[in-house]
């Protein structure tokens, strides 16, 4: 049985004068917390005892007592470790003293730095700092800067702080770099032995128009596979192993940076330039090496056989997924007729596609329609505007070719039996489970999910319940009940996916594990076993990640089983291998999500003031966040700005309701809002709620010609922008703030609605010839 926590991180009295261990994860308004090493939730830190620690420090803790909420209170009792984390923030001078101000608030306080310490750097800009002296209780921490980024609106400098502040590898060791030189600059004859020829199959790259990089090709072609009709499918992938020799240097800036980072306007790539858009890239009308998944697959969308061999190819086109999916909605039409050699090609694809989807559908793999989003930039790093990614044939069919070349892949290595890297996506934990349990209940769905839940029965919600009003507010529950997937070398299958095995085999030119993958089928193929290296110790990202994973090995109460047999030495070092890719794939979506939300932040400075129609996108106990209709933007409603009722959270539906009205806030409610406030630094919008009433007002003082910059959320914003005025290198306040400042203090006395109502008394006043001022004629 398992037993539901209804308040986290509260410990029974029991615990007091624990000790443990974990990381510092604060400042949060002046006070922090410690994640614990044993995953039972946080300690709580009081403002007092985090004057001497920094945000990552690794520190043991003295639990004390708990606190007014319930939260266990802890006492630092010792530093374990302060990892040589550099700082990223701006130079400031104050009084004569040079400081730092961290760029991420979690480190709490400024950082001084010593009159010889501060270089070529000048007041305001954005600088890289290592500690010299550590915080103390009654001390703030000393540094000197050792790299000067430049001006924070210089173009690209928000890419340049995500990549020191998550310590994404961004410049290859001059080892790589020199090896990389060496390398040939076509594939000549010795690389061409013991390959099979595809040069005359009219394999293609299928992309986006701004890829710059083509790792896959396709082609297919009818066939007969066993007694009836079918398709023998290609999908070449460029084979980055025969480059990249295990151990080397090129392998080991590899392995540490374990995936290419992806920014607005900018790549970090897993491999130097030569290879990742030259020598590995399948450019069309060039030879290329690459490893082919060669699959027959019958009129069901089964995969009925398939071998692996290394070959040479020559990619015979370069199509863009809009153009593919505009040949296949019209043949006649003029993309049609720009590639008439190429047409009949596409519609095999097309048609293997449908059959690959029919297999999925009786699968039951889950697949919910989600909105990405893509950032589009000036020649200045500026966002020109947000516009939605759309998911159109073309997409599909890749997506579903190379998820029937990751299945082979994974049932080769299987079968094989040798060790490598799986993808594996779990299903809900028993918490998650339960909690959507209660959510479907609460929402009267009619079907809920069983105590071993299969792919298949979330699938079956998200469809029954597709044209309901709250679909939206349904499905997000869904997703947000599964787990994140990782990479390992025991396979537990992919649960979204509906996949008894699954790896990654299609993209060596970006993620390593793909490279290792390569190696072990190219392994297998030889009759030989591969043996990974001696790679680099994992970082930081790596251990968090291992005792997050660490935690949900055993449920609790479980008894470990005496005859277990340990792991091997080769074990362990294909795990480390696969939470050091896990690790690092986080790592890179929080560098790459860190930027978007700095540019959207920046994008959303030019909007305060401005009213838009938005969606609740989620609902906590301190607020709503809304996604804006028009600019796929989210900000925060703070729960103060919902309006002059207490507003109770229910868990169980996912909404805020309010206690005197009843007005109800959820997971794809319509409402109004205003951008009231942007935060550069916190990366953080706050909207407030638009009510018809402010609606009136705002209609009737534009008539009378007053501009949208009267509104109180705005003139809030710019003023209280000037306190800010000191991070941002004292610039001086915008004109007419001031004027702004004095009229939003004459209204704060009243309210929205009773200026409204104060209108409506004197309009109402007007017409009945009755006025205050003074009192009405006698007859």
């Amino acid at each position: 049985m398992y037993i539901k926590k209804t308040s986290p991180g509260v410990q029974p009295a029991a615990h007091l004068s624990q000790e443990i261990e974990g990381s510092v994860q604060g400042h949060r308004d002046g006070h922090g917390f410690v994640i614990r090493d044993d995953g039972e939730g946080d300690i709580y830190i009081p403002p007092n005892e985090m004057r001497a620690v920094l945000h990552k420090d690794r520190v043991r803790v003295r639990i004390v007592r708990q606190d007014r909420r319930g939260r266990p209170e802890g006492r630092v009792v010792e530093i374990i470790e302060r990892p040589p984390q550099p700082i990223i923030g701006r130079l400031l001078q104050e009084s004569g003293v040079w400081l730092v101000a961290p760029e991420d608030k979690r480190y709490g306080q400024d950082v001084l730095i010593p009159k010889g310490a501060t270089g070529a750097a000048k007041p305001g800009q954005v600088v890289v700092v290592e500690l010299t002296e550590p915080p103390a209780l009654f001390g703030q921490p000393v540094g000197r800067i050792t790299e000067v980024l430049g001006e924070v609106d210089d173009p690209g400098m928000e890419i340049e702080i995500a990549v020191r502040k998550y310590s994404v590898p961004h410049e290859f060791s001059a080892e790589c770099l020199a090896q990389a030189k060496e390398l040939p600059d076509k594939v000549r004859a010795q690389d061409k032995k013991r390959r099979v020829d595809l040069t005359d199959i009219p394999l293609v790259t299928i992309d986006g128009e701004d890829a710059r990089d083509f790792d896959d090709a396709v082609y297919c072609e009818p066939a007969k596979v066993g007694r009836g009709k079918g398709w023998r499918l290609l999908v070449a992938i460029a084979d980055v192993s025969n480059y990249v020799e295990t151990g080397s240097a090129i392998d080991i800036d590899a392995y540490d940076r374990a995936t290419s980072v992806y920014f607005p306007r900018r790549v970090i790539p897993m491999l130097p330039e030569k290879l990742s858009n030259g020598l590995c890239s399948l450019n069309p009308e060039v030879e290329r090496l690459c490893m082919v998944c060669d699959m027959m697959v019958t009129a069901k969308g089964e995969v009925h056989a398939y071998q692996f061999y290394p070959a040479v190819m020559y990619s015979h086109a370069r199509f863009t997924y809009t153009e593919v999916a505009a040949i296949l909605a019209n043949t006649r039409g003029p993309e049609a007729s720009k590639r008439k050699e190429r047409v009949k090609d596409l519609l095999n694809l097309h048609d293997v596609y449908r059959a690959l989807l029919i297999a999925r559908q009786q699968r039951g793999a889950v697949d919910f329609e989600t909105t990405e989003t893509q950032i589009i930039c000036d020649e200045n790093g500026r966002i020109e505007k947000i516009v939605p990614r759309t998911r159109n044939e073309a997409h599909k069919l890749i997506e579903e070719a190379m998820l029937a070349a990751n299945v082979c892949s994974a049932d080769f290595i299987d079968q094989g039996g040798q060790p490598g890297l799986f993808r594996v996506h779990e299903g809900p934990t028993p918490e998650k489970q339960e909690i959507l349990r209660n959510y479907l209940k609460a929402m009267a769905v009619g079907m809920t999910i069983g105590n071993d839940p299969k792919p298949a029965e979330f699938q079956a919600i998200a469809e029954a319940t597709k044209d309901r009003p709250d679909a939206q507010q349904i499905h997000t529950m869904l997703l947000r009940s599964m787990q994140q997937a990782i990479y390992t070398p025991v396979n537990s299958g992919h649960f979204g996916l509906a996949f008894d095995a699954y790896t990654h085999f299609t993209s060596p030119i970006r993620r390593y594990p793909d490279l290792l993958v390569h190696r072990v089928i190219k392994a297998i193929l030889s009759k030989t076993r591969y043996k990974l290296p001696t790679l680099p110790m994992p970082g930081e990202a790596h251990a968090k990640l291992a005792k997050r994973l660490a935690s949900r090995v055993a449920a609790p109460g479980t008894k470990p089983r005496k005859d277990v047999v340990p792991p091997s030495r080769d074990t362990l070092a294909w795990e480390a291998a696969g939470l050091h890719c896990s690790a690092n794939e986080r790592r890179a979506d929080e560098a790459s999500r860190d930027v978007e939300a700095w540019l959207k932040c920046k994008y959303m400075r030019e909007h305060l003031g401005e009213e838009y129609s938005g969606v609740v996108s989620a609902t906590t106990s301190f607020g709503i966040f809304v996604t804006l209709d028009a600019m796929y933007v989210e900000g925060l409603v703070h729960i103060t700005e919902l309006g002059g009722e207490y507003f109770k959270f229910d868990e169980a539906r996912q909404e805020l309701r309010g206690e005197r009205t009843g007005i109800r806030y959820a997971i794809g409610s319509r409402v109004r809002v205003q951008v009231s406030r942007v935060d550069l630094d916190g990366r953080k919008i706050d909207f407030r709620l638009v009510r018809e009433g402010e609606e009136l007002l705002a209609r009737a003082a534009k008539d009378k010609g007053a501009g949208p910059s009267e509104g109180s959320g705005t003139a809030a914003h710019k003023t209280g922008s000037r306190s800010a005025g000191r991070r941002k290198g004292g610039q001086t306040p915008e004109k007419g703030s001031t004027e702004m400042a004095s009229l939003t203090r004459e209204r704060a006395a009243r309210s929205p609605i009773q200026e409204l109502k104060a209108s409506v008394k004197k309009a109402a006043g007007a017409k009945t010839g009755k006025s205050k001022s003074r009192k009405p004629r006698r007859g």
